[in-house]
């Protein structure tokens, strides 16, 4: 049928027939539907209300009182009340602490207000055993919202607009947002309330150009159609269309991510190599998705934090980048990690510290025991925190500190000193990590890079009289 066709179909049978196609509520369920007492909500409530029986469904109305209009809110929520009674359905009703809310986060006020009402719906739903709530967002909030998304550049996610089943994170919970009115205009909800006399509330706040959305509605959109006076069908084509590619990419991205990443605890593991191979647009799928995976939204991540991200994978290991949510990228070696920057495992070394030897020392984040053997004592092959020299060589007088600018040492293995910090680059130690690297020297020279290698000149050899071990042990 097409859309001109649609159009001349009863409203409730249209309402019907795109819940049937998009979003069907399940059967013997409770759907709350948000009322403002504003048109479309109106509309919305008093067709679900004669379609109840037919989706099999009960209906339980939910209003929020921003407590931003004075005596016009109290009038929306005793109208809302009436119309409810009216129609025999149950009714919740709340007062929001708005403007609270808004100091508490540091947001808009168009913002604080829509994340205290949906919290609201959230536990409405939750206390009713609801899975969904329905609200009354028409095809031209729509259009209001791809423009938006287009203006603060929210990238190609944000040119599909308004879905008509989607997740809405509140609190604890996951709220389930359902759309019924998308495939209707404002004006057709208005002429609804008309004819079924249910006399709206009408908000003179939408008449005021402080708030994006209605710039864009009252001022945008009216010369938009001077160029095009089919704006609104080629936007709603373009959010379509948008929407058919990013469920494909999406899919991939999934796939690829299986393949690429993995999450261990509160982080996202990347292999390095295979993600710089994939084509950019899989690789944005593949962030987007360990963000989502790790923080079970994506509302505050925005299109340049993902391109931030994007920029910053080529560059050395090493690098960090802040993001959103207390998240930090992290680019190693042959790795990428994205999560909640864990803390070193041991504090760095404030001060060189002397060793006991033989003896145990304490010290900020570790224990080391030192003995003193004629022979070497046997070493796990995996055990790199332990280590073996010959005694004559070091001398007691070892001690433990930080590296310094400037130090070197002959790795073991090597016939030539090399420079402490090329030596760590090499190990492919990261950056934020060397710091609190232990550096055993003696008043000569470097004896241990701990967790790496020993110093050539300071090995056992078939001459070694006295042995000395150093373990070190986190404490």
């Amino acid at each position: 049928m097409s859309a001109a066709a649609k159009r001349k179909e009863p409203p409730a049978e249209r309402v019907l027939g795109f819940i049937r196609e998009h979003c069907p509520p399940a059967p013997k369920s409770c759907l709350v539907v948000a009322v403002s007492g504003g048109p479309d909500s109106v509309c919305l409530l008093h067709i679900l209300n004669g379609l109840k029986e037919t989706l099999g469904i009960e209906l339980h109305a939910a209003h929020l009182n921003h407590q931003l209009r004075g005596a016009e809110a109290e009038a929306d929520a005793e109208y809302v009340a009436n119309l409810a009674q009216s129609l025999g359905i149950p009714l919740t009703v709340e007062k929001g602490e708005v403007k609270e809310y808004q100091a508490q986060r540091r947001i808009s006020l168009e913002e604080a207000a829509r994340e205290v009402r949906y919290r609201f719906l959230a536990q409405t739903a939750s206390s009713l055993g609801a899975g969904e709530v329905a609200v009354g967002h028409t095809r031209d909030d729509n259009i209001e919202t791809i423009l938006m998304h287009l203006i603060r550049g929210s990238g190609t996610r944000g040119l599909k607009g308004l879905c008509p089943r989607s997740q809405w994170p509140a609190a604890d919970t996951n709220l389930t947002i359902i759309r019924p009115l998308l495939g209707m205009s404002r004006e057709e909800t208005q002429d609804y309330c008309r004819e079924h006399d249910l006399n709206p509330r009408l908000d003179a706040s939408n008449l005021s150009l402080s708030p994006l959305r209605n710039r864009i509605r009252l001022k945008l959109l009216p010369q938009l159609k001077g160029y095009n006076p089919r704006i609104v069908e080629a936007l709603l084509r373009t959010a379509r269309l948008t929407a058919d590619d990013l469920a494909f990419l999406e899919a991939e991205g999934v796939r690829a991510w299986n393949q690429i990443a993995r999450l261990e605890k509160d982080t996202v593991i990347l292999d390095k190599e295979r993600l710089l191979a994939l084509p950019p647009a899989m690789k944005r799928q593949v962030l987007r998705l360990s963000l989502d995976k790790l923080i079970g939204s994506l509302k505050d991540i925005e299109a340049r934090h993902i391109e931030e991200v994007m920029n910053a994978l080529d560059k050395p290991a090493g690098r960090s980048l802040n993001l959103p949510g207390g998240l930090t990228f992290i680019i190693e070696y042959q790795r990428y990690l994205l999560g909640k920057e864990p803390p070193a495992p041991q504090p760095p070394l404030a001060a060189e510290l002397p060793l006991n030897i033989p003896g145990e020392t304490r010290l900020p984040g570790w224990r080391v025991t030192a003995s003193v053997t004629e022979q070497t004592p046997p070493m796990e092959d995996d055990d790199d925190l332990s280590a073996c020299f010959d005694l004559a060589k070091t001398g007691d007088r070892l001690s433990v500190r930080e590296r310094r600018p400037g130090d070197r040492f002959q790795p073991l293995g090597m016939n030539q000193p090399k420079k402490l910090n090329r030596f760590m680059i090499d190990a492919k130690i990261p950056r934020s990590r060397r710091r609190n690297v232990p550096v055993v020297a003696s008043p000569s020279q470097i004896v241990w890079v701990v967790g790496g290698r020993i110093d050539d000149r300071v090995k056992v050899t078939g001459e070694t009289r006295r042995v000395l071990q150093l373990r070190f042990t986190p404490d």
